[in-house]
């Protein structure tokens, strides 16, 4: 029998072998960095798009909030604006009145008395005066009270300082409205006067 020395053909193929694992080693190391590598910088980019949107939603997050500042402030103007303008119209719809109110306390008023002093606080009249009798100013308060411009007489205070029956002062409440409101449920407008 020959002998053959396989030992060198062994040796060159452990090398060989060797060879081939340092290098599928070497290619399955390369790989997995580079799968590392290109998830990072995916990932990377994915953040980075995501603060540039984060940014831009900010930066339109503030635009609008100067926006609804500047609404708000639009509105309280409007409110303010609003609020004059029912000023005026009340202004404008109670002008009238005044000239309403001298004309019913020039009809309203009996002969024999005599007004000194008109007070006006809001709708709130205070007539002082003198009259002749007391019948007078009773006189006086119904034709108040039939008026379609004055309302609720109020007798406050009646005086007479003389003993022979002279004038008699008195001061009397009433209230100004319009021929609209109601008095007992039914309009006040044609009423007529005594």
């Amino acid at each position: 029998m020959a002998r053959i020395n396989l030992l060198p053909w062994r040796e060159s193929l452990r090398k060989k072998r060797q060879r081939d694992f340092g290098i599928a080693t070497g290619i399955a190391l390369l790989a997995v960095a580079a799968a590392a590598a290109g998830t990072h910088f995916y990932i990377d980019d994915l953040i980075r798009y995501q603060k540039k949107r984060n940014n831009l939603l900010e930066k339109e997050i503030a635009a609008m909030d100067l926006k609804i500042k500047s609404i708000q402030a639009l509105e309280k103007t409007k409110a303010k604006l609003l609020a004059r303008m029912d000023v005026i119209q009340q202004l404008q719809g109670s002008r009238p009145q005044v000239v309403h109110l001298f004309d019913e306390l020039v009809k309203t008023i009996p002969d024999g008395t005599l007004l000194q002093t008109l007070t006006q606080k809001g709708a709130n009249l205070t007539l002082i005066g003198k009259a002749q009798s007391n019948a007078r100013v009773s006189s006086y308060m119904r034709n108040i009270e039939s008026s379609a411009w004055l309302a609720k007489p109020n007798l406050q205070v009646i005086t007479n300082k003389s003993k022979s029956g002279g004038m008699s002062d008195f001061t009397l409440a009433a209230r100004q409205i319009s021929p609209v409101e109601e008095r007992g449920g039914k309009s006040r407008k044609g009423k007529g006067k005594k």
